[in-house]
């Protein structure tokens, strides 16, 4: 049985104080100057880390200039600009498909509604999460990363295991004014401290509301018990 959910928003209520306070400016960590660059910014960051989308977007951006850029490049070649990123070959066809449609179906403009975003290729909720809430100011839900499955789950918000339902659990006990901070709050949580192999507990402001805490607490969310 999972956690009771009054006991859950009482939860969310304290980790977001919690973590506004730790990381009081929590801003989206991909390098963009438009709709276009953050859409393909995102699709190239799926499994692979910021950073090395920045690295590589840096020069792509000022190689490719516009959707039509994109439409009508060779793919070995745009898959040869971007190498360096997991499954590049793949994600060279996405961004010249998605770009494609944008100019032929969007009129050159990357669209603002999550089914038409989903529609493009290589673009899923999250990542047309992302485009929508930083490229548009639409907040439709909350973006699930790697960062926000591991933690959330941790946490005891959630049981479950794929993205669009432990969306659909987050949004039900997030407030919905903090949906776009809490997924930059519980990235920033999970590159300083909750790890994936190796969380530090002990430095953890949570620690002492998190029923997955490796260190003695005298907290126990899983019965439902008020902290």
């Amino acid at each position: 049985m999972g956690t009771p959910l009054d006991s859950r928003e009482a939860q969310v209520d304290e980790v977001l104080d919690r973590l506004y306070e730790q990381y009081p400016d929590p801003e989206i960590s991909l390098d963009f100057s438009n709709r276009l660059e953050l859409l393909i910014a995102v699709v190239l960051s799926a499994q692979c880390t910021d950073e090395r989308v920045n690295d590589v977007t840096a020069e792509l951006f000022e190689t490719y200039d516009g959707p039509e850029a994109y439409a009508e490049a060779d793919e070995s070649e745009l898959a040869e600009a971007i190498n360096s990123i997991t499954y590049y070959n793949s994600k060279a066809g996405y961004i010249k498909s998605a770009c494609q449609d944008v100019v032929e179906i969007h009129d050159g403009e990357v669209p603002d509604t999550m089914s038409a975003l989903t529609d493009l290729a290589g673009v899923g909720r999250k990542t047309a999460n992302v485009v929508l809430q930083h490229g548009h100011e639409v907040v439709e839900g909350i973006v699930v990363d790697t960062h926000v499955q591991r933690i959330s789950r941790r946490l005891g918000l959630t049981e479950e295991h794929t993205p669009e339902k432990i969306e659909a659990d987050l949004v039900g006990i997030v407030p919905e004014d903090d949906w776009k901070e809490f997924t930059h709050l519980l990235i920033s949580h999970g590159r300083e401290t909750c790890s994936a192999r190796n969380p530090d507990c002990s430095a953890c402001v949570l620690e002492d509301v998190c029923p997955s805490s490796k260190l003695d607490s005298d907290v126990d969310l899983a019965d439902g018990s008020e902290w």
